[in-house]
């Protein structure tokens, strides 16, 4: 390779590099300005101001709000499907209680961790903005999906249709938003009290799944 073809590459790479910092530094102040109102409000020169930007570079990067949003939706949940099959597929999965406990410190863990990510998603998953909430719809029947193909393998599922496990995946994937929103806002040392609600909520429905087939024969 000429050192002109090598002097191009390596500045083609460097203008990369730059374009994702920029695209990734616009999702993060859009996420921070998000804590305080929904995206249905959020002006993509609030956006542009926060990262120190000109407002036409947004569009280099994403062709409205709306396109950010889904973004955010993708970076939210997108990472969550390893952590949710490892959870399903622990050694002691196959005991309801210890599947209850992953799953709740799953949750807290999660919360904890990326409160901002979580906070956007219990607010637009029902929000104004048609292509963001079709976003976290689909993200949430996928996560039923694995959960359901993961329920399919454990001893209790035999007999169980793939229309009834997928039903009650989503009754748990519903559930994770639900506590995590309920995490979102518990105040600093009482999140064990919510914990224990969850955990009894899950028991609630463990024990309607150890008696669905009897209640179809």
């Amino acid at each position: 390779m000429s050192h002109t073809a090598g002097s191009a590459t390596g500045t083609t790479g460097i203008r990369q590099t730059q374009k994702l910092r920029t695209r990734q530094a616009l999702m993060d102040a859009a996420l921070g300005l998000l804590e305080h109102q929904s995206l249905s409000s959020l002006g993509l020169r609030e956006v542009t101001r926060a990262v120190g930007v000109a407002p036409t570079a947004f569009y280099r990067h994403f062709k409205d709000t709306a396109e950010l949003g889904v973004a955010l939706v993708e970076e939210s949940l997108g990472g969550l499907h390893g952590a949710i099959r490892a959870s399903l597929a622990a050694p002691d999965a196959d005991d309801s209680e210890a599947r209850i406990a992953l799953t709740v410190a799953l949750i807290a863990d999660l919360v904890r961790s990326a409160p901002a990510h979580v906070r956007f998603i219990a607010r637009e998953r029902h929000g104004g903005v048609r292509p963001v909430r079709e976003a976290i719809g689909a993200q949430l029947r996928l996560f039923a999906d694995e959960v359901a193909d993961a329920l399919g393998t454990l001893p209790d599922s035999a007999g169980w249709s793939r229309e009834d496990l997928v039903m009650l995946a989503g009754v748990y994937v519903d559930h994770m938003v639900m506590t995590a929103s309920a995490f979102l806002d518990t105040e600093p040392g009482d999140e064990e009290t919510t914990a224990e609600l969850a955990r009894r909520q899950l028991r609630l429905v463990s024990l309607g799944r150890r008696h669905w087939l009897d209640a179809r024969r």
